[in-house]
């Protein structure tokens, strides 16, 4: 687990670092993309990706995670900062980190999706699929609504 600091701030690597009721709050209650996702699947998800959270003491203000085979491929996934805590620069710290780590680095390719943080990601050399028409889906809305 390596940690980095800044402001008061820390991070954490692994996923028995992690918040996983406060990851969940967050997820089910204020993300556009996993709204009402059950406690399970959160757990399940979670303890099989790459996890890193943000810490302001031994609060979890910020989570981002990596799913990964680490050797060729990552998603990047859930990532937050809660909302009291933005715009100090603390998601940059976490993507930085994650990014900046070993077997990130070898990676061939890493995605992810966003509604409206494409200018965060572009500093990090994100950008749009070269052949957009290469990449498809299967995406079911409102999965978690009945369950």
């Amino acid at each position: 687990m390596k940690k980095e600091k800044k402001d008061g701030f820390h991070i954490k690597t692994d996923f028995e670092n992690m918040n996983v009721k406060a990851i969940h709050q967050f997820l089910s209650t204020e993300s556009y993309w996993a709204k009402d996702i059950p406690l399970k699947t959160v757990s399940t998800a979670l303890k099989n990706s790459f996890c890193i959270g943000l810490f302001e003491d031994e609060k979890q203000i910020g989570f981002a995670r990596l799913v990964t085979d680490y050797a060729t491929f990552g998603y990047l996934a859930d990532v937050y900062v809660l909302s009291e805590y933005r715009g100090k620069g603390l998601s940059k710290m976490m993507i930085k980190h994650l990014l900046e780590l070993d077997f990130v680095q070898g990676l061939r390719r890493t995605l992810l999706a966003t509604l409206d943080a494409h200018s965060l990601y572009r500093q990090f050399g994100f950008q749009s699929p070269e052949n957009p028409e290469r990449l498809m889906e299967i995406k079911r809305n409102n999965l978690y609504k009945d369950v």
